[in-house]
């Protein structure tokens, strides 16, 4: 998997498994399915700063489930799996092949649904349960990188004697910052889908280890970044232009010496729909006749056979949105040619304290999941 795709694995994959429920009709009449979605969720940060309730102590509170992972994603695998479970309730079952899995490490690297993917897991679509309570339209290319700095140490009665490896990375690091501003100031070359987009391309000084004692200049010093990219932007690209930059702010402040590392996410990113579609829609959104006409125009395309069963169950147009960050929907989209989306549950603070999901828009999602499920795969007596 490496090798073919690029992927850059980090060491706590052992030992974790997807889980795939497979559902076989008794004929096949419809188009196929794929409902993905991640079981792994994120650090939760000091415990002690959650207000409603403990990481991974479960509690509803105004019609909203706080916890760690609430809305990223466990409410968007409850949703699928409520719809799936309410069709059956109703004595129909989907009239194609449809495959409910739940990966591992989307957070991280993604090998969980790339895993699926290279397995034979294919469909005509996937839908992502991810928590955005809209149709994704585009995302994110993210690469994750560390920077290692070597100084000199040295006793603080002198520290002109001494290379301090820790503020060195912090040079590095800002100079990084420079290219973000770049790539998010020249409008002239984003892709349509962000033109509207504030400020979607974000770089993160995630971790930083370093330093070995308070009166000792640090020799040492590591950094975790996320770099955030446009969709087509090839991940070499942006290793070349990022190491170009290491290497200028390296000489220009005295030979710094540092190594650069690559490991975890490795992922372009991808127009899920239409370039050429996505400026109507993201002009058109909340204005029904407009987004009613482009449905009706590509009502065999998976995002608007979606966009049509959202309407139906909730009585609104489907809103339509890019989003600046990475999913595992690049992997169906790029690499497996399958059309692939992302719709889920409103949620907050996701990554952060106190995230929650609200219930009624789980059981919302969960409504037109089953409506799409009948429109895409249609239905069978069971």
């Amino acid at each position: 998997i490496n090798a073919e795709y690029g992927v850059q694995g980090i060491k706590y994959t052992e030992d974790r498994c997807n889980v795939v429920g497979i559902h076989t009709p008794k004929s096949v009449k419809g188009k196929s399915l794929i409902l993905n979605g991640h079981l792994d969720v994120v650090p939760t940060g000091p415990p002690e700063l959650w207000k409603v309730t403990k990481p991974f102590e479960p509690k509803v509170v105004d019609g909203r489930l706080y916890g760690r992972g609430a809305g990223d994603m466990k409410a968007g695998i409850a949703a699928y799996v409520t719809a799936f479970r309410a069709l059956q309730k109703l004595g129909y079952q989907p009239a194609a092949n449809v495959y409910l899995q739940g990966v591992i490490e989307e957070e991280c690297t993604g090998i969980g649904a790339l895993a699926c993917l290279v397995k034979g897991y294919k469909a005509d679509a996937c839908v992502i349960t991810e928590p955005f309570p809209y149709i994704v339209t585009a995302q994110i290319g993210v690469l994750w990188l560390r920077i290692q700095v070597t100084g000199k140490p040295a006793h603080v009665l002198n520290t002109a004697a001494g290379v301090n490896a820790i503020e060195q990375s912090m040079l590095l690091y800002n100079h990084l910052k420079t290219i973000e501003e770049k790539w998010n100031n020249d409008t002239s070359s984003r892709p349509k889908s962000f033109q509207h987009v504030n400020h979607p391309i974000n770089f993160n000084l995630g971790i930083v280890h370093g330093g070995e004692w308070n009166s000792s200049v640090p020799t040492e010093c590591a950094i975790d970044i996320r770099i955030g990219f446009f969709p087509g932007v090839k991940c070499q690209q942006v290793k070349s232009e990022i190491e170009s930059a290491l290497a200028e702010c390296a000489t220009k402040n005295g030979n710094i010496h540092y190594t650069v590392e690559y490991g975890g996410h490795h992922a372009e990113g991808v127009e899920l729909i239409s370039p050429e579609l996505q400026p109507n829609l993201l002009q058109s959104s909340g204005q029904e006749s407009n987004i009613d006409k482009i449905i009706d125009d590509n009502q065999d395309k998976m995002h608007f056979v979606l966009a049509k069963s959202y309407r139906e169950v909730l009585d609104q147009p489907a809103p339509f949105k890019p989003i600046t960050c990475c999913t595992d929907a690049r992997f169906f989209a790029l690499y497996g040619n399958i059309p692939a989306t992302c719709f889920g549950p409103e949620s907050s603070n996701i990554h952060g304290l106190d995230e929650s999901v609200s219930i009624q828009s789980t059981m919302d999602v969960a409504r037109v999941l089953a409506v799409f499920i009948s429109n895409w795969c249609g239905l069978e007596r069971i």
